[in-house]
């Protein structure tokens, strides 16, 4: 009887083996591809953070400035405050009318504080704070941020209370005094005597209790850009270790 040897069995498994090697190599390509894709993501995710970050500092550098000069700006309006409410509240207000004049208008001078949120702008509207990956960076960026928040709102208050004083500082002063005042940006002392339009005791009285209201929500504020002056000095000084920038 004559055998026959059948040789589709190792036909079969060569193939499938080919078939197996063919699968397992395209398969690699691919998942290489991905890798290399999300390598290239991170990298260019991560070079993105750090301009960021190093625009986030540039912007605190400022903010630490612009704070000292307000504080000291409000330093000022209080003294000027505190003259002009014993000025008011004296025996005779008219007895030095060109303090009072030069008082009265330099107490509604602005003493708004903004910070540089060009960056902060950027990351809301870009979606770009998740590019921030360390935590700690991320929580501090917000907390600045939210302080700052603070700070908006308070100056909010103060524009309401000067607002609420534009009525009677109207009636206490002639018009015409403070044209002859204004020189550009500056402010100064009118010449003579000049006379307020009032010396009513009930008008003075209400008046104090404005500018003291408003020189106390300086006061407040002062306090707060204090702490925003430490949290953004810290905040700086962490960003500029974490990432290495300048």
């Amino acid at each position: 009887m004559e055998v026959h040897h059948s040789h589709a069995a190792p036909k079969a498994a060569k193939a499938f083996r080919h078939y197996l090697f063919e699968f397992l190599m395209l398969f690699l390509a691919i998942s290489a591809g991905f890798l290399v894709e999300n390598l290239r993501e991170h990298y260019v995710e991560h070079k993105r953070e750090k301009v960021f970050i190093k625009s986030y500092v540039e912007d605190l550098k400022q903010d630490t400035a612009k704070i000292t000069a307000n504080i000291q700006l409000r330093n000022s309006k209080i003294l000027i405050i505190d003259s002009l409410i014993r000025l008011l509240n004296g025996p005779d207000p008219n007895q030095d009318g060109a303090s009072a004049y030069y008082f009265g208008r330099r107490v509604t001078r602005s003493t708004l504080y903004q910070a540089n949120d060009r960056t902060i702008k950027q990351l809301k509207n870009a979606g770009g704070l998740r590019l921030i990956r360390n935590q700690k960076a991320s929580n501090a960026i917000m907390i600045y941020d939210q302080a700052n928040d603070y700070i908006v709102y308070l100056q909010g208050r103060e524009f309401e209370e000067l607002s609420v004083m534009y009525p009677l500082l109207a009636r206490l002063y002639d018009g015409n005094v403070l044209e002859t005042m204004i020189r550009g940006m500056e402010i100064n002392r009118p010449p003579g005597n000049p006379g307020l339009r009032t010396t009513d005791r009930e008008l003075l009285l209400d008046l104090t209790y404005y500018l003291h209201q408003y020189k106390t929500t300086s006061i407040v504020i002062i306090t707060r850009l204090r702490s925003l002056m430490l949290s953004a000095t810290e905040t700086m000084q962490f960003l500029q270790k974490q990432y290495q920038v300048n």
